[in-house]
């Protein structure tokens, strides 16, 4: 691992410094090509024209990253220059060479690839003077194509694993970001849910106080503790909505959601407003579905304490049919509003009625309400699957 870590520290080094690379092979590609002149037996110490063909085919090795190509052109005249007319220097002066097929293959455009590739194979065999000259300038030319190649492709994969790992951050970004979208969405659904309720029954409850104050004094004791008792309830449901929000630093995390059990208190405040209220709750299914089921008889009573002026409000929460069937039916003569196509017909009630609709089909199901058909009042209906 320490080694791992000190490898890509060196590259990531050299890649912000290409020179700190391309001096010492140059220095080298130099060395050599000078010091192959300087041993020709044929011309012992070398002549000035054969260090300057020396010089001119390694030194443009400085500018390899910028025109690979012209790069390998240039100093491929000077070396088949020195092969031509100081034959035992060129073995030792292909290093130049070596480094400019290697760039070419590496950052080379694929046309100049496959020629040079092509020249390098047909000039050494056609060329060459001898078996054993022939094959070190096919191993060097060759190996080097072959070395560079190898460096582009092992690039292009870096790259393709840089994109895929980029594209990746980019959608967990995203799915986070609609995370979040979809929790303050939920939030604010149960916000509206807890508030309306809450705040219709305690209107409902302090309208009807200033008539039963004088004539009925303990229905009027009544009406305030049930006011007290919905403010009081709306509190500890949003604190729990709301808690979420307060853990600063820690993981993100779902508010606790209600559950069937819990409708007896919101049943109990309805009565107390003066509706009677005749349920038969029978608790099954997820978590997800029973809150859903929860808020959908909570807005479909505040529904019925708002605008149903109803006496009798049923309601029917069963498990039938692998699904969970919810039916809230009121006596009321106040306005209602029927769900079609996903929207509402435009009367009172239309957002309660959005956030059923919403609730149920974010568990699979659907909901609907109009007019009940076997008499005077609403009815609220909604199915929801148990195998979400």
């Amino acid at each position: 691992m320490r080694m791992g870590r000190w490898t890509e520290g060196l590259l990531a080094w050299g890649r912000a410094r290409p020179w700190a690379v391309d001096a010492p092979l140059v220095a080298l590609a130099v060395g050599v090509a000078v010091s192959g002149v300087y041993s020709d037996p044929e011309h012992p110490g070398g002549t000035w024209w054969e260090y300057a063909l020396a010089l001119v085919g390694s030194v443009p090795l400085w500018w390899r990253r910028r025109n690979p190509w012209l790069v390998l052109l240039i100093c491929t005249l000077p070396t088949m220059a020195l092969s031509a007319l100081a034959h035992f220097a060129m073995p030792q002066i292909q290093v130049g060479m070596a480094v400019a097929i290697y760039t070419v293959a590496d950052r080379g455009k694929d046309w100049q690839r496959l020629l040079l590739l092509t020249l390098s194979v047909v000039g050494n065999v056609v060329g060459t003077r001898s078996i054993s000259g022939m094959m070190f300038s096919l191993v060097v030319s060759v190996g080097s194509f072959v070395f560079g190649s190898l460096v582009r492709e092992l690039r292009r994969l870096a790259g393709v694993e840089a994109e895929r790992a980029r594209q990746a951050g980019l959608r967990a970004a995203s799915d986070a970001a609609r995370a979040v979208a979809e929790e303050r969405a939920r939030i604010a659904r149960e916000m509206h849910d807890i508030l309306a309720h809450a705040v219709s029954l305690m209107v409902v409850q302090a309208e009807a106080g200033p008539l039963v104050v004088r004539n009925n004094p303990d229905r009027a004791i009544r009406a305030f503790d049930a006011i007290a008792d919905s403010g009081r309830d709306a509190m500890v449901q949003l604190r729990r909505v709301l808690g979420v929000l307060k853990e600063e630093g820690a993981a993100p995390a779902l508010a606790p959601q209600p559950r069937l059990s819990e409708l007896a208190g919101v049943l109990d405040r309805v009565r107390e407003s003066g509706v009677d209220v005749d349920a038969r709750i029978e608790e099954g299914g997820p978590a997800e579905v029973q809150a859903a089921a929860y808020r959908i008889v909570q807005e479909a009573l505040t529904n019925v304490v708002k605008h149903a002026r109803a006496g009798r409000v049923v309601v029917r929460v069963a498990v039938r049919d692998g699904s969970l069937g919810v039916e809230i039916a009121d006596d009321g003569v106040g306005a209602g509003a029927v769900l079609v196509g996903g929207g509402v017909d435009g009367r009172s009630g239309g957002r309660g009625l959005l956030s059923i609709r919403e609730r149920a089909a974010a568990c699979g199901g659907s909901a609907e309400a109009g007019p009940r058909t076997d008499g005077p009042g609403y009815l609220v209906a909604a199915v929801l699957p148990l195998n979400i």
